[in-house]
């Protein structure tokens, strides 16, 4: 992990509230795996906390990465009005990223991502087809208005869509498209992000599957496991005392490795 000021080459709005913003600098030499993330200082005085945004695409030749992220509050907020030259305080990359060591080519697997959970699913997505890996996309999103980057993970592979409102793909969540996935052969592997209720339901309905990954989203203060805001529980803990902090020891866990 390193810190450093990284400077914007690129910003665009992507939907409502939802912006791609590319970074360069040496620090992307020390990006490789998917599901990593960045803890950005804002430059506001008043806004003390980090915001850790994950990693949606790598480009080491440019010694750039993008992110994707959607404005919550002021911190974001703040990054949505940078422009072209400005720099930005980043230390990274952060969390153990997604494992694809075991993965052979033509395994398939499958990628499933929801809301603001997507975008490190993509660039998951295109070191998997790298290794020669099937990929199959789940992706969520609350409507068509606020759905993105549909073309760049068709151009990987099979990708399908379910929107809450049913504007857009098959109506639902993602656990209902899953659902119709579940007659097919099993997949070598599942890798999934999004909100909790999602992850639940990813673990459940692949519990025979022991290679069930999950990107867990959590509020987090320091980034490097020192002030336990963002523990997660695991299972079979009588005294609901042990824990797993999720900046450092995650955010990538097996699905058996985590009480939700």
């Amino acid at each position: 992990m390193k810190q450093e000021m990284m400077t914007i080459t690129a910003q665009k709005q992507l939907a409502p509230r939802i912006f791609q913003m590319t970074l360069t600098g040496e620090l992307v030499k020390e990006m490789g795996k998917p599901g990593q993330f960045l803890h950005i200082k804002v430059p506001r005085e008043d806004l003390l906390l980090r915001r850790p945004i994950s990693i949606n695409q790598i480009n080491k030749e440019e010694s750039s990465c993008t992110i994707i992220y959607r404005t919550e509050g002021d911190g974001t907020q703040y990054f949505s009005t940078m422009t072209v030259g400005e720099q930005l305080d980043v230390m990274g990359p952060l969390g153990n990223g997604f494992d694809l060591s075991d993965l052979k080519t033509g395994q398939r697997v499958y990628v499933v991502g929801g809301g603001i959970g997507i975008p490190p699913m993509y660039e998951l997505s295109k070191q998997l087809k790298a290794k020669g890996v099937e990929v199959i996309h789940f992706l969520g999103y609350a409507s068509k208005e606020v759905a993105y980057f549909q073309d760049e993970f068709m151009a990987l592979g099979d990708t399908r869509f379910a929107t809450d409102d049913g504007s857009f793909g098959i109506q639902g969540n993602v656990g209902n498209l899953l659902m119709t996935a579940l007659e097919d052969e099993a997949p070598a592997a599942v890798f999934a992000c999004g909100a909790n209720g999602m992850l639940k339901t990813v673990a459940q309905l692949f519990s025979d599957n022991p290679n069930v990954f999950l990107s867990l989203e959590q509020r987090m203060a320091c980034g490097m496991g020192a002030c336990y805001a963002c523990v997660c529980h695991v299972p079979d803990d009588e005294t609901g005392t042990k824990s797993v902090k999720v900046c450092d020891e995650g955010p990538i866990f097996r699905a058996r490795e985590v009480v939700l």
